[in-house]
C-alpha cells in the first residue's frame, strides 16, 4: 500500500514533517479545485492539473536518475494504473464541485478499506478475521456519514466512494509494478496519461480563464506536484507506520477550508462516521506493520546466521 524507507535511513521527524506538509499541500490543492470548478469544467482543472505538475515532476526525474529512470517494460500496467488513477481524480475533483469538501475529502478516505478487501482477489494475500472486522467497520461509519433511507441522502456521496474504489485498483497497481519500476517511472506515465486524456476534452469542455483564472489552475498543478513529491519523499525518510497515519489530517485541513470559505459546518453524523472509518483505516495499517514485522522476523529465521 505505502512505498518503504529506503534501507539504512531511518529519519522519523523528517519523514513526519514531510508529510504533513504533503498533505496539507494536497488539501490546499483541492480547495482550489473546489474553487475552479465553480468555473471551469473538471476536464479543464484536470488537464492543467497534470501539465503543469511537469515542472516538479522533472526535478524528481532528475534526482531519482536522469531520463533513464523512465525506460519500462511495463506499459500495459503503466497505462492499467493511470487509467484507473485517473478515473479516481475525475470522481474526486467531480465531488469536491458538488459536496462541501470535508464530507467529500472523508468520504474518500474508505480507500485503505477497498485495498484490503481487493487485496485478496487480486493480489492473492491473506487477510484475517481481524482487518476484514475493521473493513466492516469502517462501511459501517460510511453508512453514518451517508445515512441512507434518511430522506437526505445526496447520491452525489456515491461519487467520492467510487473514487475511492478506483484509487484502490490504482494503489494495487502500484504494488505490483513497485517490484521492477521506480516512483518516478510511476508518476511520470500517469501524468502523461491524464495529460493526454484531460487534453482530448479541451474541444468539449473549455472555458477561458482570466488572469486569476489561470493563477488558479497553475497553482493546482504546482501545488499538486509538489505534495506527491514530498509524499514520495515522507516514505522514503521513514517507515510507512509512522507517516502513513498523518494522512488522515487532511480531512482536518479539508473541514477547515469548507469552513473558512464555505461556510460549511460538518454535522454530528458527518465527524460520527469519519471518526469510525478513520479508526478502522489506523486498524488495518497497525495490523499490516504487525504482519510485516512477523514476516521480516521468520524470514531472518529460516535464513539462519
Amino acid at each position: 500500500m505505502f512505498e518503504r524507507a529506503v534501507p539504512g535511513v531511518d529519519r522519523p521527524l523528517t519523514g513526519a514533517l514531510l508529510m504533513i506538509l504533503s498533505v496539507f499541500l494536497f488539501a490546499t490543492m483541492d480547495m482550489l479545485v473546489k474553487l475552479a470548478a465553480e468555473h471551469h469544467p473538471i476536464g479543464q482543472i484536470i488537464f492543467f492539473r497534470n501539465i503543469v505538475a511537469f515542472l516538479p515532476l522533472s526535478f524528481f526525474i532528475l534526482q531519482a536518475g536522469g531520463i533513464s529512470v523512465l525506460r519500462t517494460r511495463r506499459l500495459g500496467g503503466h497505462l492499467l494504473r493511470s487509467c484507473f488513477g485517473l478515473a479516481a481524480m475525475v470522481c474526486f475533483f467531480i465531488s469536491y464541485k458538488l459536496l462541501p469538501l470535508g464530507e467529500a475529502v472523508a468520504l474518500g478516505m474508505v480507500g485503505p478499506l477497498f485495498i484490503t478487501a481487493l487485496s485478496v482477489p487480486l493480489l492473492a494475500e491473506k487477510v484475517g478475521i481481524r482487518r476484514w472486522s475493521a473493513v466492516i467497520v469502517g462501511f459501517v461509519g460510511v453508512l453514518v456519514m451517508t445515512r441512507p433511507g434518511s430522506g437526505i441522502f445526496d447520491p452525489a456521496a456515491l461519487i467520492p466512494l467510487v473514487g475511492a474504489f478506483f484509487l484502490a485498483l490504482a494503489m494495487i497497481m502500484i504494488r505490483r509494478l513497485a517490484h521492477s519500476e521506480h516512483s518516478a517511472t510511476i508518476v511520470f506515465y500517469f501524468t502523461v496519461t491524464a495529460t493526454l486524456a484531460s487534453a482530448a476534452s479541451l474541444p468539449w469542455q473549455w472555458a477561458t480563464p482570466d488572469l486569476a483564472g489561470i493563477v488558479l489552475l497553475v497553482s493546482i498543478g504546482l501545488i499538486g506536484g509538489v505534495a506527491q513529491f514530498a509524499m514520495t519523499q515522507a516514505f522514503r525518510q521513514a517507515p510507512a507506520a509512522l507517516v502513513a497515519p498523518l494522512e488522515y489530517l487532511a480531512l482536518v485541513f479539508a473541514m477547515l477550508y469548507g469552513l473558512w470559505i464555505w461556510r460549511e459546518y460538518p454535522d454530528l453524523f458527518l465527524g460520527i462516521g469519519a471518526a469510525i472509518v478513520v479508526a478502522a483505516g489506523l486498524y488495518i495499517l497497525h495490523r499490516e506493520t504487525v504482519l510485516a514485522r512477523a514476516r521480516g522476523r521468520a524470514s531472518r529465521v529460516a535464513k539462519g546466521p
